[in-house]
């Protein structure tokens, strides 16, 4: 199957007809565009899950990261949620907050991690999935087939718009991110093929127009914080559409939308650090220290 203009509702509209589990949909795709077999897809999305779980022990550790702008937040907010009996997030957004601030700030500290779908969003899936892991009792395989839906939803994204900052903005790294991890969690806790493509469409028209904006174009100031701001907008749009409320505008035309946004939005908000936070007074104080060392 080729890339050109995939559709996430012609899959769903598929996998109701065929009344199957997304997950089991998605799977199935996989086996058809990669002629592997299930087991050995399986075993692949496991592989990934553990670099992932690897990442999340070692930026709860606090390492810091190589510009030194960021570092220890991770760790930080873990140990906050553990001291109280009751947060505002809560244990399950409390742990995904965390977690996907540690593979962020494991990656700013040049660690092993998976891009999910870029380095500079890559905490926000490992935050979802290992926080569903521990509060839901899942085991490896399952939350292999949530990523299995998660590329699949990516897919999608990146044949319609584009998951580069450099392309689309921020929309494009932490909004797709988001998008990946909302289909993945609603497709885990049991949500139809429906409900997964409402939680990606409620998902990106939340982050639509997200700019990218790296301090000294490192990617740590604001994208570690940007990956826990993502898994709270994921989680919102997951919770949504589980209770049954719709996107007025269907997935396929949001994604259209984030593409058509991507192109409009200047280049200066598009990974370059000549806008946005990267050119605030701090900002650029912080890239001449960053540029003399």
């Amino acid at each position: 199957m080729s890339l050109a203009k995939l559709s996430l509702a012609e899959w769903i509209t598929a996998a109701e007809e065929e009344a199957l589990p997304f997950t089991e949909f998605c799977l199935g795709l996989q086996v058809k565009q990669t002629e592997l077999s299930s087991a050995e897809i399986i075993a692949r999305m496991e592989a990934m899950l553990a670099v992932m779980e690897e990442s999340i022990a070692a930026g709860l550790k606090g390492p810091r990261s190589k510009g030194g702008l960021v570092g220890g937040d991770a760790r930080k907010l873990q140990q906050y949620n553990q001291s109280r009996q009751k947060t505002l997030m809560g244990r399950f957004s409390g742990k995904a907050v965390a977690y996907a601030l540690a593979v962020g700030e494991a990656n700013a500290a040049m660690g092993r991690i998976v891009a999910a779908p870029t380095a500079g969003s890559s905490g926000v899936l490992p935050g979802i999935l290992f926080a569903l892991k521990e509060e839901y009792d899942l085991d490896q395989t399952q939350l292999a087939g949530g990523l299995i839906v998660a590329g699949a939803i990516g897919m999608v994204i990146a044949s319609r718009a584009s998951l580069a900052g450099a392309a689309g903005g921020c929309q494009a790294e932490c909004g797709s991110a988001g998008a990946m991890a909302a289909g993945a969690m609603v497709a885990l806790l049991g949500g139809t093929p429906a409900q997964v493509g409402q939680a990606v469409a409620i998902t990106i028209k939340n982050m639509l127009g997200l700019v990218c904006d790296p301090v000294a174009g490192l990617v740590e100031v604001p994208c570690v914080k940007r990956n826990a701001g993502a898994v709270a907008q994921a989680v919102i749009a997951a919770e949504m559409a589980l209770a049954g409320i719709t996107s007025v505008i269907p997935v396929d035309e949001v994604i259209d939308a984030m593409e058509s946004v991507g192109r409009s939005m200047h280049c200066s908000l598009k990974e370059t650090a000549q806008g946005g936070l990267a050119v605030t007074p701090t900002g650029l104080e912080l890239t001449e220290k960053i540029s003399a060392r």
